[in-house]
């Protein structure tokens, strides 16, 4: 049976909040990978932030344990005193993750999760703009700041805006498969499935708004591999040209080498785990050096663009 995929829609809902999502499991349904979608309010009629007008269904459909309930974000950067969202509302929600169902949210989505007591004693994400608001509103939860999405135990909360295309990659991917989540990434013109504990602002996002189809082909290997030891070589054979066209093109559409974005991802991601507790040498090995000197030496001066690969 297809995977039931319910939007909750609150008023001013923010459109790419809901289209995002919506597109990948539609895709996903296109493809023949069984989701099945629709539109719950509370009114027959929402119009969204961007003044567009939206129909919906009334009535909830029957939910099982393998179904999805989605919360688009609304207007932000300011809350409401309470979340636009009513005590059956919250009370839906509540039942069907009892039952084992999974509710997730993007932007200020994860309010109204709060309002139905489903963030308490979890960790969840939102918005940057949103943190501190939302840390204060409900302090039983745990903020996690500055990622794309979280999931703990069936709560899946994003950023805000496009990382909710992220959150519904990773969750076809769970339940179909990751080779399933690219086809339909590539599909969407979504070169990389960004995983959840990315930075919002991170080098995969700030070199990844140009139009090259083999600079983005070469950077979703990077991406997913940029702890292993990549050969230049490799990956201009993997594309199918030269060295030498493959430093020129990428370097084009990125304004880095291929040798120099993968130490980019390594650093930042040695940074990260580095902010959250981790010692410099296990941070190191963890992003694939093979001892501690080089991200010293990384962390210190700016990259070159005649960084080696080799940890």
């Amino acid at each position: 049976m297809p995977t039931k995929v319910v939007f909750l829609l609150l008023p001013k809902l923010h459109l790419l909040d809901l289209a995002g999502p919506a597109q990948v499991f539609s895709t996903a349904n296109d493809l023949g990978y069984g989701y099945e979608l629709s539109y719950l309010a509370e009114t027959q009629e929402i119009v969204t932030a961007q003044g567009v007008p939206m129909r919906a269904q009334l009535e909830w459909p029957e939910l099982r344990s393998s179904d999805l309930v989605v919360v688009p974000g609304w207007r932000s950067p300011r809350l409401t005193p309470t979340p636009p969202l009513s005590a059956t509302t919250k009370q839906r929600l509540r039942t069907h993750h009892a039952a084992g169902g999974s509710i997730a949210s993007v932007c200020s989505g994860a309010d109204a999760l709060g309002a139905a007591g489903l963030l308490d004693g979890r960790r969840y994400t939102t918005h940057h703009d949103l943190t501190d608001e939302l840390a204060a509103r409900y302090p039983k939860a745990t903020m996690v700041r500055d990622v794309l999405y979280v999931e703990d135990e069936r709560v899946i909360t994003s950023a805000g805006i496009a990382s909710g295309i992220d959150l519904a990659l990773h969750l076809v991917a769970v339940a179909r498969g990751a080779e399933v989540a690219a086809r339909i990434a590539r599909e969407m013109v979504v070169y990389a499935r960004r995983n959840g504990d990315e930075p919002q602002k991170s080098a995969m996002l700030r070199h990844r708004g140009h139009l090259s189809d083999l600079a983005h082909r070469v950077q979703d290997v990077i991406d997913s591999r940029y702890a292993e030891q990549l050969r230049l070589a490799d990956l201009a054979r993997g594309v199918g040209v030269s060295e030498r066209t493959l430093t020129r093109i990428f370097t084009q559409a990125t304004g880095l080498t291929p040798l120099r974005y993968q130490q980019l991802l390594r650093l930042e991601r040695a940074e990260h785990l580095i902010g959250h507790g981790s010692t410099v040498e296990a941070a190191a090995r963890a992003v694939g050096f093979e001892d501690a000197r080089m991200l010293r030496r990384l962390r210190s001066r700016p990259l070159t663009d005649s960084e080696p690969v080799a940890g």
